[in-house]
């Protein structure tokens, strides 16, 4: 067994209130207190392992080695934070991973603004429409070339289409 496989015999003690809360897992390193909700709960303290790029899904887990100290206080708020989300019903889809602003060329900006009709049109647009047309735009190596996107863009946009919406049936 390597030091990251599971010590004991699988059994791992699990606490649900009003549907899974938390859970424990001894490895020979240290013990995992995961908190299946974790995405949703304050931890101002830090307790809980930091996320991997690209590893924020709802569990977070807190993780203890041979020799650590335990905060009782913070460790009693997770706990807290965690039986009131189950007992109001909190779902784990209700955490929904921050958008990153969407950065739009100011040029493109400039264009649509001047023209009504295209305005009101990307005032409506999805976040996802508005981003295809920036990416699209910002991916231009040469200035011809985003000239030649953003008036292709303002056409669009006019006419209410997305930018991909040519590929749709």
């Amino acid at each position: 067994m390597t030091d990251g496989e599971r010590a004991g015999n699988g059994t791992n003690p699990h606490f649900d209130h009003a549907g899974l809360m938390i859970g424990m897992c001894a490895f020979q390193e240290h013990v995992s207190i995961w908190f299946h909700k974790g995405a949703l709960i304050k931890d101002p303290k830090k307790l809980f392992e930091a996320l991997d790029k690209g590893e924020d899904k709802g569990m977070r887990a807190y993780k203890l080695f041979e020799g650590d100290a335990v905060s009782e206080p913070a460790f009693i708020d997770l706990v807290k934070q965690a039986v009131a989300l189950n007992a109001k019903g909190t779902k784990l889809a209700d955490a929904k991973p921050s958008r990153k602003a969407l950065e739009v060329p100011e040029e493109l900006l400039d264009v649509l603004q001047r023209d009504e009709q295209a305005w009101q049109h990307w005032e409506k647009f999805s976040y996802t429409h508005k981003k295809e047309y920036a990416e699209w735009v910002t991916d231009a190596k040469q200035d011809e070339t985003k000239k030649r996107r953003i008036a292709q863009a303002l056409e669009m946009i006019r006419e209410g289409q997305g930018k991909e919406d040519k590929y749709k049936k």
